[in-house]
Parts: C-alpha cells; sequence; structure tokens
C-alpha cells in the first residue's frame, strides 16, 4: 500500500507554525528529502491572483509560487528570488506587479509577468505576512505585528497606525472612501482613515458579531470583503458569515445553513454571494438566505482561497491543487494537472 507522505506530514507542520513559532526551511540536498511528493499529488494552494488576459498566480505552502498564462491550463513554476516557499497570501495591483506574503521571509514582488522575484522586507518585522491588499498605488501588508504600507521611495514598510502591534492581521480590504478594515485573528474587526496614515489609531468596527441562535461572539475575522455596493462582508472562523450596510456600525448574520462555517473566501457579484468553507463553495442569492452548494466538478473540497478575475473566472485554490469555473460557480473543472508535478518541498530545521 503506497502512504501519501504529504498529505499525512503537513497537518502537523502546519500545527508546528502556528503555535511552535515559524520554522527556517532549507533544502538538504545531501539526503533524502522526506516531503518528496509523489508526481500524482498537486500541492496544497493558499492563494491566487490574476493580472487579466489568462494570467494566473498560484501560491503554495512549501512549493512556492506557479505561473499560468492561459487560464490554468498549464503551469511553470517561477521561484528564482523566492527566498521562502511558503506562501500565505498573494496581490496583484493594476500595473500588474504581483506581491506574494510568506511564513517568515517578509514579502516578495515581480512585475510584468515576470519570472523573478525581489525581496521587499526592509521595516517588517520577522513574522509571518498573513494578508496583502493592493489599493490604487499602495500596497498594505497584514502581519503578526500589526499593518504595515509599503513606502516606494524610502523601500521601507512603516507601520499604518497604532493599536495592532501584537495583533496578527488575517485580511484586509478597503471602501471606495479609504476607509482601510483589519480582520484579526481574536480581536475582532479594526478601521482607519488610510488618507490619514500615522496619524489615526486602530479603532474597533461597531456591534460585535454575535450569533442570533447560539449567542456566541466572534473575533476571529477571516476574509474581509468589500462588496461593489460597498457593503461590507466578513468570513469567520467558526461563525458563518456576516454583512454590514453601513460600514461596520451594525451587522447581519447571512444565512445558518452553511454545512461548515469556517470562512476561506468570499466572493460578491450584483447577482449573489458565494462562500468558501472546509466543505465546498456554496451561492446565497441574498433575497431568502438559503445556501445552495456549487461544487460540481470539485474533487476536493477542502477550499483555502477563492477569488473573481475581471473576466468572470472563478478560481479556487484547495488542499490538492486549483479549480477554475467559467460559469460562476456552476461547473468546476480541475486546472492541477501540471501544478509543480516535479517539485521537492524543502525540509524544516529549527
Amino acid at each position: 500500500m503506497t502512504v501519501d507522505v504529504t498529505r499525512r506530514v503537513l497537518p502537523v507542520l502546519v500545527l508546528i507554525i502556528a503555535w511552535g513559532g515559524v520554522p527556517c526551511f532549507a533544502e538538504d540536498r545531501g539526503h533524502p528529502n522526506p516531503f518528496q511528493r509523489d508526481g500524482g499529488v498537486p500541492p496544497s494552494i493558499q492563494a491566487l491572483a490574476t493580472t487579466g488576459g489568462g494570467v494566473l498566480y498560484a501560491g503554495s505552502f512549501g512549493f512556492g509560487v506557479f505561473f499560468s498564462d492561459d487560464y490554468g491550463e498549464t503551469w511553470q513554476s517561477i521561484n528564482d528570488g523566492l527566498g521562502d516557499r511558503f506562501i500565505l497570501c498573494l496581490s496583484a495591483d493594476a500595473n500588474g506587479t504581483v506581491y506574494a506574503g510568506t511564513v517568515r521571509g517578509g514579502v516578495f514582488r515581480t512585475t510584468g509577468n515576470g519570472k523573478t522575484w525581489e525581496s521587499i522586507k526592509a521595516g517588517l518585522r520577522l513574522v509571518e505576512v498573513k494578508s496583502l491588499l493592493a489599493h490604487h498605488g499602495t500596497i498594505y501588508a497584514g502581519t503578526g505585528k500589526g499593518v504595515y504600507q509599503w513606502g516606494e521611495a524610502a523601500q521601507e514598510w512603516s507601520a499604518v497606525a497604532p493599536g495592532l502591534e501584537q495583533t496578527l492581521i488575517a485580511s484586509l480590504a478597503m471602501t471606495s472612501t479609504s476607509r482601510l478594515f483589519a480582520g484579526t485573528a481574536g480581536k475582532g474587526l479594526y478601521q482607519i482613515d488610510a488618507t490619514k496614515h500615522g496619524t489615526v489609531r486602530w479603532q474597533r468596527v461597531g456591534d460585535p458579531l454575535v450569533d442570533p441562535k447560539e449567542h456566541l461572539t466572534h473575533t476571529f475575522i477571516r476574509v474581509t470583503t468589500v462588496s461593489p455596493q460597498q457593503h461590507l462582508y466578513v468570513g469567520t472562523q467558526d461563525g458563518g458569515v456576516y454583512r454590514s450596510k453601513d460600514t461596520g456600525e451594525t451587522w447581519q448574520p447571512i444565512g445558518r445553513s452553511l454545512p461548515n462555517d469556517s470562512i476561506r473566501g468570499i466572493v460578491v457579484t450584483r447577482a449573489a454571494l458565494y462562500v468558501a468553507t472546509g466543505r465546498g463553495i456554496f451561492k446565497n442569492n441574498l433575497q431568502n438566505s438559503e445556501w445552495v452548494p456549487v461544487n460540481n466538478g470539485l474533487t476536493e473540497l477542502s477550499i483555502q482561497v477563492l477569488m473573481a478575475s475581471s473576466e468572470g473566472e472563478f478560481y479556487a485554490g484547495t488542499n490538492a491543487g486549483a479549480f477554475r469555473s467559467q460559469d460562476a460557480g456552476n461547473h468546476w473543472v480541475n486546472i492541477s494537472e501540471q501544478l509543480g508535478m516535479h517539485t521537492t518541498m524543502p525540509r524544516p530545521y529549527f
């Protein structure tokens, strides 16, 4: 019987990172690699980004970043200059620059669909970069020590505002009025006026997120999204989805019929709301609050990230590769066939 080493070892490795401190990683070329993958098992995709025209970036946990220019039909590994292959988040700006946040190596970027990464970590403490947001020429990083903003002139990161220095920022979002929201791991949702960088303090947002049935307050904000109507949506660690129509002052839970309340991604269109969970992807038309599964073709239901391109494609990163939908989630196709088939995971050392 063949044992899939990667699928058994990775969950243990994740726990070490989360609770035992962040390890360093290096390849030992002189010894057999215990994380050598079976060629038929695609990597876990933690992050996705697109620059349009079929160009897609997929960030994996341990195998770096993969690049496709044909909507995920074919892939190539692009890790030149990428000092940390454990990718937690990706973000693309309007100029085609792609940023990668990592477990220990800070932030890297590549421009013009390039294949080489540049490290930009000056000013960042040695912590994980859990979230990235590119907005109107400015890049923000949510880290284990608060929110930072990149200064191109100074070539350095600086803290956006005081108040979250000891807090992991799991998600970031910006409204059209430059209101910056930070979803934290355990302290709820915070906001500032981004036009007043360095002169304001983070403020807790509105009412707490309370489950109306179980009367539990949810403070781990895993996903934060602003809709085209400028409504604010948050996905919690284990309490489902909430919506605010008044910039976070009051909140409404969106249905409670999800089979899994661990929210990993939110996509809002003018017609519907889509959420990614640990048990697949679900759609809500926002009229009757009923969730409908849209998992046709998904052979892996443990979703890690969900996004939509400006051209209308949906992409999902899972524990075993990536999937694409070209009909708003009604049908999914596996685009993982060539996703890092010959890549080797580095060995950890402490």
